[in-house]
């Protein structure tokens, strides 16, 4: 199991902050692919990973990152700042 967290907009349109989740997936974009074909609101949240930034246990990375040994996977949308 692998726990995803998810934030702001990306909370939104999944309807949870976070789950738990049975996974074969490799890597992160595979995750996403998994993820993508549960429902359609997980199809609209990561139709444009552009869009997306996330972080394997808690450090940032790409999609094709390795989930080997990971326990927490969380997607949220680029930062901005001022």
């Amino acid at each position: 199991m692998i726990d995803i967290l998810y934030f702001a907009w990306v909370r939104e349109r999944i309807g949870v902050p976070r789950e738990q989740v049975a996974t074969d997936a490799a890597t992160v974009a595979e995750l996403i692919e998994e993820l993508k074909a549960r429902e359609e609101r997980y199809a609209l949240a990561f139709s444009d990973l552009r869009a997306l930034r996330v972080a394997v246990d808690q450090e940032l990375t790409d999609f094709d990152a390795s989930l080997a040994g990971a326990r927490e996977v969380a997607f949220f949308p680029p930062m901005t700042g001022g």
